[in-house]
């Protein structure tokens, strides 16, 4: 089984949905999905699992309602459902592969998937490395 990317344990499937411009903020600067989730007090990738649990009308509609509640991008005030519909397009499919639906399922649960044993078990590797570099060079012969 292949493991997950230690250094980035989100979805790569999502990244693509999350990083995509809803629009531009009242200042002029590009407002991505995550940031817009972010904002509304959400856990990006934990809704994006559940969004894609959805499926893509369900997604729309869910986007839809949230994108609504969003006053930051002027735009989405009259656009939100287009924008919406846009992006769920941008969605994984629902019907992912088994290891997609494990990922899906364990962001959107928050419950840390197999990357927090792997950084225990280099933690520990570290720490006996530093014990043993520290007690070897103390003999001072």
């Amino acid at each position: 089984m292949a493991a997950p990317n230690v250094l980035n344990p989100h979805p790569p499937g999502f990244d693509r949905f999350l990083y995509a411009s809803v629009g531009e903020d009242r200042n002029g600067f590009a407002v991505t999905v995550l940031s817009t989730l972010a904002r509304l007090g959400l856990d990006p990738w934990k809704e994006t699992a559940e969004l894609v649990k959805l499926g893509r009308d369900g997604a729309q509609a869910r986007l839809g309602t949230l994108l609504a509640r969003f006053g930051d991008v002027p735009a989405l005030a009259s656009d939100h459902g287009r924008i919406a519909r846009d992006l769920s397009q941008l969605l994984p499919e629902g019907r992912a592969s088994g290891s997609q639906k494990r990922t899906a399922l364990s962001a959107a649960d928050g419950r840390p998937g197999t990357s927090g044993a792997i950084w225990a078990v280099l933690a520990i590797i570290v720490l006996l490395f530093q014990m043993f570099m520290v007690g070897g060079s103390g003999s001072g012969e």
